[in-house]
C-alpha cells in the first residue's frame, strides 16, 4: 500500500537531488589585463593639447583687425590732403602690408599726395609727402607728347627730366643744306620735374605730362610745346 506525503503549508519543497558530474570540473578563465604604457598616453595628451593650442592661436590671429586709413576720394598727385580725403577702415592685415594707423590721420592732413590716390585704396606711408612737387617760384606746364617724343620707360612724379626743343632741320639751318643743320647750335633744353602723368589718348597715344619749371621759363616752354616740336628725355639721376 503506497502512501503520499502532503506538503506542509508555508514550507518549501526541497529540490530533487542531482546526480554528481561524471567529468572533472573546468578551470576558471583568467582575464589578462592590458599593460598600460604611460609614455604613449602622455604623448597622445601632448599632441591633443598642441593641436588645440594651434587652432586657438590661428583663430585669434585671423580674427585680429586693425583700424587703418583708406582713401575716401580721389586725390591728384601734389594736392594737399584734407580730412575728408581719408576714412577709417577695420581690416585684418598681413604683417607685411604697410598701412597707416588711424591715429596718424591728423598728422597727414595738410601734407601732399606723392602719387595719385584712388578712392577705396589702402593708404601706405610712401604715398604721402610733406614736400610739394611744385615749389615756390615754379610754374606747372602741361607737355603733350606723342609716343615717339617720350621714353618707353614709365614716368613717375618726382622724376627729373629735360624738355628738348626739336625744330625743323630746315629752319634750324636757315633753309640751307643738310650740312648746315649739323652745324647748327645745340637744341634748347629745359630742366623740369614730373608732377603728374596722364593717360595716353586711345586714338593717337598722345600723353600729357605735367612738369614744374622755374616761373621765368614757364611761358617760353608753353610756347614751344604749342608747336609740338619738343621731346622729353630722362635726366641723369643722382649717383648714376
Amino acid at each position: 500500500m503506497s502512501t503520499t506525503s502532503t506538503p506542509v503549508p508555508g514550507q518549501a519543497s526541497a529540490p530533487p537531488p542531482t546526480a554528481p558530474a561524471s567529468g572533472p570540473a573546468a578551470a576558471p578563465r583568467v582575464l589578462r589585463q592590458r599593460r598600460r604604457r604611460p609614455g604613449l598616453i602622455a604623448l597622445s595628451v601632448a599632441l591633443i593639447a598642441a593641436g588645440g593650442l594651434s587652432g586657438a592661436l590661428l583663430f585669434t590671429a585671423s580674427g585680429q583687425r586693425t583700424v587703418v586709413l583708406v582713401v575716401a576720394r580721389d586725390v591728384p598727385v601734389g594736392a594737399a590732403i584734407t580730412e575728408a580725403d581719408l576714412a577709417p577702415a577695420s581690416l585684418a592685415l598681413d604683417p607685411a602690408v604697410k598701412a597707416v594707423a588711424v591715429a596718424k590721420k591728423q598728422g597727414l592732413v595738410g601734407q601732399r599726395a606723392a602719387v595719385a590716390l584712388k578712392a577705396g585704396s589702402l593708404l601706405s606711408p610712401g604715398q604721402v609727402t610733406a614736400e610739394s612737387l611744385i615749389k615756390a617760384g615754379e610754374q606747372l606746364v602741361g607737355v603733350a607728347l606723342k609716343p615717339s617724343q617720350v621714353p618707353a620707360s614709365r614716368l613717375a612724379p618726382g622724376q627729373k627730366v629735360l624738355i628738348v626743343s626739336t625744330p625743323d632741320p630746315a629752319q634750324a639751318g636757315g633753309g640751307g643744306k643738310p650740312a648746315d643743320a649739323g652745324a647748327a647750335a645745340a637744341p634748347k633744353t629745359q630742366s623740369a620735374t614730373v608732377v603728374a602723368v596722364g593717360q595716353p589718348a586711345p586714338a593717337t597715344g598722345v600723353v600729357v605730362v605735367d612738369v614744374a619749371v622755374p616761373a621765368a621759363e614757364g611761358p617760353g616752354l608753353a610756347a614751344r610745346v604749342a608747336t609740338g616740336a619738343v621731346a622729353l628725355i630722362l635726366a641723369p639721376q643722382a649717383g648714376n
